[in-house]
């Protein structure tokens, strides 16, 4: 089945290339590249053809295993390739452009289909400006080395409002958007995607699954999925592909069973029911109920962190421990402490608050799970 916004990619499901097998839990350089290529064959036997990657993934090794697994292997018409521009690889207009043709080379092609503006907000777009970040990204797709330019978004409607009228070129948004996001009023799932209707622009989802939260859901949610006779992750990816204006939903798979599972029910897509839809509400409310932490673990947080504190997996233990009363959540905690900063090592020197896609108050959070795990 043909994408109906660019009718060269096939279906409106991808792989998300952000968090690959590994090798080595405790190294996210470490990917193990044999079982991503099992992944990648699977995923383009079953008749997909979209991969979304981005320069800082896996610390900048997700490009070069792009390589390894896909683009050295495959002819460049069996695949799409998302990749973005990211902000913390440039600080001058000069640099821009050396910084992508990099990223052509290490994944191993000479054009991208898709160059996405990473993670836009109000504070960084204004960095896009000044280096014409933009207005390079459309000098490359004249020259033949980026076929679309759109951008990935972290921020509220109306800044997005702002971008797209700034730049009415972007072909397409990258936003966060799932069943428990629709309605929120930090990620405004809705909102943005009705920006992006306004503007005529096609929507590509990420964090369908919210970073595993949508799987791990707590008994009574757990209960109504299972009464309806639905997987948690089929439930999640197909409620996000079920709306009009969404061009693809990416998944961040990191071993071949999700794959396998998820290219299964996508291969031949359904949109969700209005009884489905009515079940993900009411599964939202649930996670709601019990969640503390509404973070996603995309981890822009850990590496300036001066304490090194792995934020994302104390929010998790601290998430667990709030919606099962578990021994494994005070277990997991020390696991994730030991030979690094713990919740109550924080100085509050704010770096982790000033990237957080979520706009996190990680700072009083993170004393949240010091009070639950170091008392």
């Amino acid at each position: 089945m043909q994408n109906k916004f660019f009718p060269e990619i096939k279906n409106k499901f991808g792989f998300g290339l952000m968090r690959l097998p590994l090798l080595d839990a405790e190294d996210t350089t470490a990917i193990d590249i044999e079982q991503m290529k099992k992944m990648v064959d699977l995923f383009i036997e079953r008749g997909f053809n979209y991969f979304d990657t981005a320069h800082p993934y896996h610390k900048t090794c997700s490009e070069t295993a792009v390589k390894a697994a896909l683009t050295s292997r495959y002819s460049r018409d069996q695949y799409i390739l998302t990749n973005k521009l990211s902000q913390t690889f440039f600080e001058t207009e000069e640099e821009v452009r050396p910084l992508i043709e990099s990223q052509l080379e290490a994944c191993g092609v000479e054009y991208f289909d898709f160059l996405l503006m990473h993670a836009q907000n109000k504070t960084n777009f204004e960095k896009y400006k000044k280096c014409r970040a933009y207005e390079i990204g459309f000098e490359l797709k004249k020259e033949g080395k980026v076929k679309h330019v759109g951008l990935s978004f972290h921020d509220t409607a109306d800044v997005l409002d702002n971008i797209l009228t700034t730049y009415p070129e972007v072909e397409v948004v990258q936003l966060q958007f799932n069943y428990f996001d629709y309605e929120s009023d930090t990620v405004q799932s809705r909102k943005c995607y009705e920006v992006c209707e306004k503007h005529g622009k096609p929507v590509i989802v990420m964090e369908p699954i919210r970073g595993g939260n949508l799987i791990k859901l707590p008994d009574d949610a757990e209960e109504l999925v299972k009464a309806a006779g639905i997987g948690k992750a089929e439930l999640a990816i197909r409620y996000a592909a079920s709306f009009d204006n969404i061009m693809m939903v990416l998944s961040g798979m990191h071993c071949i069973e999700d794959m396998d599972m998820n290219t299964a029910f996508m291969a031949d897509f359904k949109p969700l029911s209005d009884e489905e839809m009515a079940l993900a509400a009411k599964v939202a409310e649930c996670i709601k109920s019990k969640m503390v932490v509404p973070c996603t673990g995309c981890r822009y947080c850990v590496d300036g962190c001066p304490m090194q504190i792995s934020i994302p997996d104390l929010f998790t233990c601290l998430n667990s421990n709030n919606m099962f009363k578990d021994w494994p959540s005070k277990a997991y905690y020390s696991a994730r402490t030991a030979g690094k900063g713990k919740a109550s090592d924080c100085v509050a020197c704010g770096q982790c608050e000033g990237v957080c896609p979520q706009n996190l108050k990680i700072i009083d959070l993170l004393k949240d799970v010091a009070a639950a795990f170091e008392q």
